[in-house]
């Protein structure tokens, strides 16, 4: 049972709350009635999406929602606000509006309540795309560098397109008329409006998360400004720089450069170029083996013609017609050689003999037995001393004397 003493006892922030002395949820949304009420009138810009105005009521309600996140806030606005505007509101345009911050104790919820609310002009939103691209052009986000080469054949192509459009027939279409047997994963969302950032984010994500999809395409036809606006957001454009497949841009036509365009790892003028870079042509393919087929067979009989001329030419020498020639001059040259070889030796064995029988001669003239033959004779005593002095012989002493052939006995019978 609750009363003065005990509303009294409750805690007057909320930091003194505890599990013993909780606020109540109505003593909560008052304290944050009263804060929010405390808020300045202020400007807020975001994407409408939701219109209810129904006729007879001075009150009209949207919903304005965050274009890069998937956040929104209610709003209730004046029909005359809205009736001043230059064109009537329409779902999907960007805003911008004076409001103060309400908070519904009831319903616990906060909304806006709006005064003034302007367009944003397509100007102004190009000036903001243009700063945008600056600043991701800065990071690098743009770099070629980063950009990753399409694969030659993908085993699965996902593609990203609108809800029965005629991005997705342009884009399959065209790649199974180069390569009829490719396969496509294809996602279907919205690409534009208030949820065609975080559709495309989504199918983005998942395509990126399939192991066989090789390449992803990004299809939309073309539009408005207004219209491409959401392949410009920054949330889109870091998501597909961090994809981990390679993505192509095919947004639009030739003369529209969303900043996808210059972040993706392709950028296809129009849905249908985006089909023939994905893809080679099969027609192409085969036309290029024929032709490489051609070149190799030219260059192979090229190859073989030469080589058999040069057999025919080495076939055609002398050598080759008659092999023996070769082997009969070789012969007679080893022939007149061991001829010159054994003349040589046999000269040397002359000159060697004619010098032995010179020595002979000059030895035969110098030895002692020469002398002898012409009349001397060598006188010995019986020990075989030679007697060279008449003083070394005694009276009656057998002495030996060697003539030229033969050799005798004498004895001194005196002496002078």
């Amino acid at each position: 049972m609750s009363g003065p003493d005990q509303r009294s006892s409750l805690p007057e922030r909320a930091a003194d709350t505890t599990a013993e002395q909780p606020w109540p949820v109505r003593l909560l949304s008052m304290k944050i009635a009263d804060y929010v009420e405390k808020m300045s009138v202020l400007w807020v810009e975001g994407q409408v999406v939701q219109l209810t105005r129904r006729p007879g009521q001075r009150t009209a309600y949207l919903t304005l929602r965050d274009p890069d996140v998937d956040m929104s806030l209610s709003v209730a606005i004046q029909t005359n606000a809205l009736d001043a505007m230059a064109a009537p509101l329409a779902q999907g345009v960007r805003v911008v509006l004076q409001a103060k911050p309400v908070f519904w104790t009831q319903r616990g919820s906060l909304m806006l309540d709006a005064r003034q609310i302007r367009p944003v002009g397509v100007g102004e939103l190009l000036a903001r795309v243009e700063h945008l691209k600056r600043t991701l052009a800065s990071e690098g986000l743009f770099d070629a560098e980063r950009k990753r080469p399409l694969p030659f054949l993908p085993r699965t192509v996902g593609l990203i397109c609108g809800r029965a459009g005629a991005a997705e027939k342009d884009v399959v279409e065209n790649a199974r008329r180069r390569w009829p047997t490719v396969r496509f994963a294809i996602r279907e969302v919205a690409v534009q409006g208030s949820s065609a950032v975080q559709e495309v984010m989504a199918a983005l994500d998942e395509l990126d998360r399939i192991e066989d999809i090789d390449v992803i395409v990004i299809a939309r036809g073309g539009g408005s400004v207004e219209d491409l606006l959401p392949f410009s957001n920054e949330a889109l454009v870091r998501a597909v720089a961090a994809a981990r497949t390679p993505v192509v841009s095919a947004i639009g036509h030739d003369v529209d450069t969303p900043l996808l365009d210059h972040v993706a790892d392709w950028r296809a003028s129009t849905p249908t170029d985006a089909g023939k870079a994905v893809v080679p042509d099969a027609r192409a393919e085969q036309r290029g083996i024929r032709q490489s087929r051609d070149r190799a067979r030219r260059a192979l009989r090229s190859r073989v013609e030469g080589e058999r001329r040069q057999l025919v030419a080495i076939r055609s020498r002398p050598v080759m017609a008659h092999p023996g020639a070769m082997i009969e001059a070789r012969r007679q040259e080893l022939e007149a050689l061991t001829d010159r070889a054994h003349r040589r030796a046999l000269a040397t064995v002359h000159r060697a003999a004619d010098q032995i029988g010179h020595l002979r001669a000059q030895v035969r003239s110098l030895s002692p037995q020469s002398t002898l033959e012409r009349g001397y004779a060598v006188v010995q005593h019986r020990d075989g001393r030679v007697v060279s002095d008449q003083a070394e012989v005694a009276v009656d002493e057998l002495l030996r004397i060697r003539v030229a052939r033969g050799d005798f006995a004498a004895r001194v019978v005196g002496l002078p």
